[in-house]
């Protein structure tokens, strides 16, 4: 970084390093390059049937959408998953993994279909009245 008694143009390196720093980018890239590591760690559906969240004190906190596979991966597959996640997100410490049951994709949407007064209309706008 830039001495503070330093006067005239500042290096544009250290300009961008001040911008990424104060707007949070370099976390963001962590977090991606955390989930893209999961993703290919976890394998297809799992990645579908889990969802990543905080990593506080080195521990990924993970929800995962049901019971089955959370023993799944906690009896089984955590080891490898902490060696794919160390290797793949080293701009992330990880040292443990905590998973639990929860929803893990976006709320589910009610089906289109009739409601309402015009549920009971007989198809093709007819009244029904002759």
């Amino acid at each position: 970084m830039s001495s503070p008694r330093r006067r005239g143009p500042k290096p544009l390196s250290d300009i961008l390093g001040e911008l990424f720093a104060s707007r949070g980018f370099g976390r963001l890239q962590a977090q991606k390059e955390l989930e893209d590591a999961w993703n290919a760690a976890v394998g297809e559906p799992g990645c579908r049937q889990t969802r990543l969240g905080e990593v506080r004190r080195g521990v990924l906190n993970v929800t995962v959408a049901h019971p089955a596979l959370l023993e799944e991966l906690a009896a089984f597959q955590k080891p490898s998953l902490l060696a794919a996640l160390r290797q793949n997100a080293p701009g992330t410490v990880v040292h443990d993994i905590r998973f639990r049951v929860g929803p893990v994709g976006p709320d589910p949407v009610p089906p289109p279909g009739p409601s309402g007064p015009r549920a009971r209309r007989p198809p093709g706008g007819a009244s029904g009245r002759d």
